[in-house]
């Protein structure tokens, strides 16, 4: 399990709600909620937090797989 470094923990924010993340596993979890009330939680990849909203990791990941996909096609 990646484990994020106490020191960069204790400055790493929400990009939604601007409260502290709380590591919880593989994730990191905001300690407030959004607006619609949930936490909301952040994935860590190769010890890197992805500190994206969920809507622009989710089209992040569409334009990263896009590519991928237009590479394989290209060979």
């Amino acid at each position: 399990m990646p484990k994020v470094s106490p020191e960069l923990l204790s400055i790493l924010r929400c990009p939604v709600t601007g409260s502290p993340l709380e590591q919880d596993g593989e994730e990191l979890v905001s300690t407030a909620g959004s607006a619609s009330g949930e936490k909301l939680r952040y994935a860590i990849q190769d010890g890197i937090p992805l500190l994206l909203p969920p809507e622009l990791l989710a089209a992040a990941n569409a334009a990263a797989s896009d590519q991928h996909d237009a590479g394989q096609h290209d060979a």
